[in-house]
């Protein structure tokens, strides 16, 4: 039997200049997602001579983390008491302490093997704690900011318009800062990289926590005040979130396994390193351009079915990259720009579902428990998705293949050119195929289109 979100009562709409504070955040948690996952795997492996499965662990150890502070940082918001409101003063928060942080990822003492990997891991979960700060109660913000079904998307699209312009940015940019003093890059581009991304980190974050000043709260007014496991119980037989939780964990598991794959993809399959970032623009272009088409969709054929068919194209886009060593990068870029249509829409659609679960056990109980839910969620998301350079590190393990220092090319295997191709298509592929099959699952309908349904065709 399908769940259907009842009707708002009023419906007040987000104001514009709120809609653009809160999706200028959007640079934050795109380029902390990004960036990271792009090219900190091949940072370690390639210029600080790591092990690959130990870089994997190192990448992987500090997004678990987030299983503990995520839902902890969450409960912490839903219960603070301020002038400024329950979200925003975490927003600060985070802003005091995650670009310096994430400077120290890559600004670290000429370290090499096991000693560089415990720095790196150090540093990247003193960031990850920080990025928690801001980034459980920033996406708590937009099922409190309205009640109604289609506005969640509505507002959302702003947020992911802003996240492909930052991912852009950040996905190009940082790939280009880096290889600007060589093909591969050295630590002092390195430095540098880390140096500008944190300067955009503080200023994005900035940004939203000036923005949202005037944000409408329509949210639950009071806290959930039961305890911490209790709220966990309510949340696990919460079977929309459940289902949501679990397709949006294998959605992101597959993008996630796609970034830390694509420097090795450019290097050793296209054969040209640089192609790391026009194949990052060919990623994050879609999602600047299909939000309009997503909306759409999602209103035409609601957000289930919606999801469906962003999760196909994204699938058969990363399933035909496979045939690359014969028709040559062009042809990978082409299937990427499908690739990035298809995580356009998924994106899109998990945010907004996670509003609609939000704001219906809002008004169904009465309690605000939104950073809770939120917590939770991008918890589990986060520590899921950290498996994705876990998983590739094994894959390119398992195919032999070789890690260096800074300026030393290494001739790798051909079992190892295989791993990296494998790793960059066929297994996301299949991950997100498994994805559709959870979609089927998740029962939050439109309640007008619900409404309609109900009614008797009159003229039968």
């Amino acid at each position: 039997m399908s769940l259907v979100i009842a009707p708002a009562v009023a419906a007040p709409t987000v104001p514009r200049g709120v809609r653009l504070g809160y999706g200028v955040g959007s640079f934050c948690t795109a380029t902390f997602g990004s960036v990271p996952g792009l090219l900190l795997l091949f940072y370690m492996t390639n210029f600080l001579a790591v092990p690959a499965w130990l870089a994997g662990v190192v990448v992987t150890a500090p997004k678990v983390w987030d299983l503990v502070i995520n839902p902890l940082v969450g409960r912490w918001s839903d219960r603070t008491v301020s002038r400024l409101g329950p979200r925003r003063p975490w927003l600060l928060a985070g802003a005091c302490t995650l670009p310096i942080a994430f400077f120290l990822v890559f600004a670290g003492p000429p370290l090499t093997g096991v000693p560089a990997a415990l720095y790196v891991g150090g540093c990247f979960m003193a960031a990850a704690t920080a990025y928690s700060l801001f980034e459980v109660p920033y996406k708590t913000m937009p099922a409190e900011m309205t009640d109604d079904y289609h506005e969640r998307t509505s507002l959302l699209q702003w947020r992911m318009v802003f996240v492909g312009a930052a991912t852009a940015i950040a996905g190009v940019a940082a790939p280009a800062i880096v290889n600007s003093q060589g093909e591969s890059g050295t630590l002092a581009s390195y430095r540098l990289m880390g140096a500008v991304i944190a300067v955009v980190l503080l200023a994005a974050m900035l940004g939203s926590f000036f923005g949202t000043a005037r944000a409408p709260m329509t949210g639950a007014p009071e806290p959930d005040t039961g305890s911490l496991f209790k709220q966990f119980a309510v949340v696990r037989g919460n079977k929309p979130f459940i289902w949501l939780t679990a397709l949006s964990c294998t959605q992101q598991l597959a993008v996630a396994i796609m970034l830390a794959a694509a420097p090795y993809f450019a290097t050793y399959t296209i054969g040209d390193p640089r192609a790391t970032t026009t194949l990052f623009a060919a990623l994050v272009v879609p999602m600047m351009l299909t939000m309009p088409l997503w909306t759409w969709l999602s209103k035409r054929f609601d957000k289930r079915n919606a999801m469906i068919m962003a999760a196909a194209a994204f699938a058969g886009g990363t399933a035909l990259a496979m045939a690359t060593p014969i028709f040559g990068g062009w042809y990978a870029h082409v299937m990427i720009l499908l690739v990035g249509t298809g995580v356009a829409g998924v994106t899109l659609l998990q945010f907004s579902m996670l509003a609609d679960v939000i704001a219906v056990d809002a008004r169904s109980t009465g309690k605000r428990r939104a950073g809770v839910f939120t917590g939770l969620w991008t918890a589990i998301e986060s520590g899921v998705s950290a498996f994705g350079a876990l998983i590739l590190g094994g894959i390119l393990s398992i195919g032999g293949f070789l890690s260096s220092v800074a300026n030393q090319r290494v001739e790798q295997p051909d079992s190892a050119v295989t791993a990296v191709l494998i790793g960059q298509t066929a297994v996301p592929a299949l991950i997100i195929l498994l994805s559709v099959a959870m979609t089927l699952r998740y029962q939050l309908r439109d309640p007008k289109r619900a409404a309609a349904a109900a009614v008797p065709d009159a003229t039968a």
